[in-house]
């Protein structure tokens, strides 16, 4: 099994970060901005125009935010690099979308790290068995995101995490 690219490319994406969450000026955003609402910064090619400054502009929420690649497979696999520029009535669809892959990516992030650790052939196995469920074969549309099995693999995931507790490394 493969596992999909889980770092950010955001010359891959059509700015869904920049459009699919609110923003409140007091939790780390310069401005207040409505979900679905393109960001005043976003720029037509879909790069910010003050991602230089980010921190020094008041939005320290974009400079730690990262998709984990959620972004490039949603524009680029899920909906084959149309954007929601191109067609308006695409912007909702894809930013249901983002929300639904991006807790996908960073979990699957979450099972590489523990799939590293020198757990018993029980954990490794339940590791492996989670990865699989959140890799569904060939996913065409969000909604093979949000089957059952897949839900139901990532709403375990915390329980998951709490039992490699004892063999997590000190990082020390």
């Amino acid at each position: 099994m493969t596992l999909p690219d889980l770092t950010e490319d955001c010359s891959r994406c059509a700015g869904l970060c920049c459009v699919a969450y609110p923003f409140e000026a007091h939790e780390d955003f310069g401005l207040l901005k409505d979900a679905d609402t393109p960001c005043p910064n976003l720029a037509p090619d879909f790069r910010c125009t003050i991602h230089e400054d980010l921190a020094k502009c008041g939005f320290g929420g974009c400079a730690a935010y990262s998709c984990a690649g959620a972004g490039q497979r949603v524009t680029q696999d899920l909906f084959g690099g149309e954007t929601w520029r191109d067609d308006p009535d695409l912007l909702t669809h894809m930013t249901h979308a983002l929300r639904v892959v991006r807790p996908i990516h960073e979990a699957l992030l979450v099972l590489q790290e523990a799939a590293a650790l020198p757990l018993p052939k029980d954990l490794q196995d339940r590791c492996a068995e989670l990865t699989r469920a959140l890799c569904p074969e060939n996913p065409a549309s969000v909604w093979d995101f949000e089957e059952d099995s897949v839900q139901e693999a990532l709403a375990s995931l915390p329980d998951f995490v709490e039992s490699l507790a004892p063999f997590a490394r000190d990082g020390c």
